[in-house]
């Protein structure tokens, strides 16, 4: 992650964390040229004797990170809400926030509510669809020419209509609450993609600052052995 540029030599004075104050092993400080430039502007803007040969604690620099994130976040969409918050309590803890809404949103579902999801799916087939027709084609025959029995619906089949009408009234109800069941799911894959989209941008957006980073020191350190030996050869030559 981040490291000193060299093992310090003996008798070298600890480093001590700018932020806390407290005194550091040399594994564990982190040194301002390890630091990206927008965390180290934000700790900066608190401590201003943030600089070139300043060292930070792990602890303390991971709670710039998540303020990098936040504010990154807030200037972006405003206030955060429950779903940007728990991005970044994932960042923080590595925890994955993909999810599978339709087994969660299954398991906490009611027995009215599977019952509700079963009968809009029976009523939307052609299964009710060929039954019913079936039944009503029955019903208007053996009423008409009285065959099996003597008709007690005669035409224009009052109660047949009164039978539709209330199997009409009670379905539909029941359609609504299975639609409004599928929209909360619908809701919940969407929220989902939200914070897997978002944890995955912020994420790029780590990675692309910190190889940018990484680039640019690799790039002082060239520099810096250039000199060192364009100076060597400066001795060297008699």
């Amino acid at each position: 992650m981040e490291r000193a540029d060299a093992p310090p030599q003996s008798g070298a004075k600890s480093p001590t964390c700018v932020v806390c104050g407290k005194s550091l092993r040399q594994e564990r400080a982190v040194p301002w040229a390890a630091v990206r430039p927008a965390i180290s502007a934000l700790i900066g803007r608190d401590h201003p004797q943030w600089s070139e040969g300043s060292w930070i604690c792990p602890e303390d620099l991971e709670t710039y990170r998540r303020r990098s994130l936040r504010e990154l976040l807030s200037d972006a969409n405003g206030d955060l809400g429950p779903l940007e918050q728990e991005v970044l309590d994932s960042l923080r803890t590595g925890d994955i926030v993909t999810a599978a809404p339709d087994i969660t949103f299954d398991e906490r579902a009611t027995f009215g509510d599977r019952m509700a999801d079963r009968v809009a799916a029976f009523g939307g087939s052609w299964t009710f669809i060929l039954s019913f027709s079936l039944v009503c084609g029955l019903w208007m025959m053996l009423n008409v020419t009285g065959w099996l029995f003597k008709p007690y619906d005669a035409y224009p089949f009052i109660l047949l209509n009164l039978v539709l009408s209330t199997l009409a009234a009670i379905q539909a109800p029941i359609i609504m609450m299975s639609q409004r069941r599928q929209e909360a799911r619908d809701r919940m894959r969407a929220q989902n993609d939200y914070q897997v989209n978002l944890k995955a941008e912020l994420e790029v957006r780590q990675l692309h600052e910190k190889i940018d980073h990484q680039l640019s020191q690799q790039s002082t350190r060239l520099e810096r052995l250039e000199r060192l030996q364009e100076k060597l050869i400066e001795r060297l030559t008699p």
